[in-house]
């Protein structure tokens, strides 16, 4: 090889070593983390059964509900056990929310006035429910840092709402494994003030997959009081009928 070539071969392989180096640096897409962290956990389908204990200082209360979810847009939400709540039940479709009471047998719609309110009176809020989408679309994201933890990549992002977002937060931070499993949701209210922290405290293989099975919601002012999520199954990837995610179906279930 002459000297000359030798020349381009050796300024080829520095530029490729520099241009590799340099995308190796580039930060993931902080949006596409959020999305893939979403569609991680609800797949193009999924079915589960999880139970909900409810923690206040002087009473606690459990129940058991299954959920079905299809898609990004449609979820249904209908408690088992105990037997004096089973059959309550709430249907997400796009944006919109209705809940279903056997005991008084009406279908209600839930306004977006009441979207900030508790669910069966957990820590959870009706539009914590349906926040999957919004975080998407009414927010823009922002990669604060990364870190390694046990092996993997872990991701800090910040999600600020867009100025016409019709949400209550004034910005979230998001915690996501390199798997995409959530690790860790906080609620920001307008001036910044921490609210509330979703935690994952259990991760387990379930239904071909890493699920976080145990989850606390937790407001930072009330330590006395919290609200736990534990997956005890869940399947992903399979068909559900749309006639699921139907009003007629939320008040006279077929599944």
């Amino acid at each position: 090889m002459s000297t000359r070539n030798l020349l381009r071969l050796i300024v080829l392989l520095v530029a490729f070593a520099v241009g590799a180096a340099r995308a190796a640096e580039t930060p993931p897409n902080a949006a596409e983390i959020i999305r893939a962290a979403i569609d991680y956990w609800r797949d193009v389908s999924s079915y589960s059964v999880a139970e909900m204990k409810i923690h206040r200082p002087d009473w606690q209360r459990a129940m058991t509900f299954r959920v079905w979810t299809r898609g990004e847009k449609h979820s249904l939400v209908r408690v088992i056990a105990p037997a004096k709540d089973a059959g309550n039940a709430t249907l997400l479709i796009d944006n919109e929310m209705w809940s279903f009471t056997p005991k008084i047998n009406r279908v209600i719609k839930i306004p977006s006035s009441m979207m900030n309110q508790s669910w069966m009176g957990s820590d959870f809020s009706n539009n914590d429910l349906a926040k999957a989408d919004d975080l998407i679309e009414q927010y823009h994201h922002k990669l604060l840092r990364s870190e390694t933890r046990d092996g993997h990549t872990i991701y800090v992002i910040e999600s600020v709402p867009k100025e016409t977002a019709p949400v209550v937060w004034g910005r979230e931070v998001v915690t996501v494994r390199d798997d995409y499993v959530l690790l860790e949701h906080a609620f920001y209210d307008q001036q910044g003030v921490l609210v509330k922290k979703l935690t994952t405290q259990e991760l387990k293989p379930m239904g071909g997959k890493i699920v976080a099975v145990r989850q606390r919601m937790q407001r930072v002012d009330k330590d006395r009081e919290w609200t736990d999520v534990i997956t005890r199954e869940a399947d992903f990837g399979i068909n559900i009928p749309a006639s699921m995610f139907t009003l007629t179906n939320l008040r006279n279930p077929r599944e």
